[in-house]
């Protein structure tokens, strides 16, 4: 089996600086590397129906809320981890295609809530059958015990790095 490009990228700066351990890459690069690929492999069904990226997230995190399916713009930006501005233009491109609505806020009128329409309802429930089943594709290479390990790993990893900007 032939080396993959990380372990190439390792060996050669091994052999120009071996007073550095270049060993991080091994999981690092290979991150970044899974993380471009498996976002090629994930993103058409939702360029096939239309969305932008981000959009999916956002009717998504609309529709796992629950009934009414209405959060604000604050609650949509800490459950798609983006600003209140992505969510804006988010929620403009979504409105006008009448996937979502926005309403007043009874509670502070200078708010606004946004919420799933029902047209948005049965594309979100569309899509996430879709998109689990592409996950579901895209980790047949691991049987299920090493799926939960690398599941585990990674929370562990998560949970020993800082959030946002620190």
């Amino acid at each position: 089996m032939e080396p993959d490009a990380i372990v190439t990228i390792v060996d050669q700066w091994n052999r120009e600086r071996p007073d550095l351990d270049a060993s991080p890459m091994l999981v690092i690069g290979r991150l970044f590397r899974l993380t471009h690929t498996l976002d090629q492999r994930l993103r058409p069904p939702f360029a096939a129906a239309g969305l932008g990226s981000g959009d999916f997230d956002l009717l998504a995190a609309l529709r796992r809320a629950g009934e009414p399916h209405t959060l604000s713009a604050g609650e949509l930006s800490r459950a798609a981890l983006v600003t209140t501005g992505a969510i804006t233009k988010r929620v403009d491109r979504l409105e006008a295609r009448g996937l979502v609505a926005r309403t007043v806020d009874e509670t502070d009128s200078r708010g606004r809530l946004i919420t799933l329409t029902a047209e948005g309802v049965a594309l979100a429930d569309e899509l996430i059958a879709v998109h689990l089943d592409n996950q579901r594709r895209l980790l047949a290479g691991l049987d299920e015990g090493e799926q939960e390990q690398l599941a585990g790993l990674l929370e562990r990893l998560a949970l020993t790095l800082p959030t946002g900007g620190d």
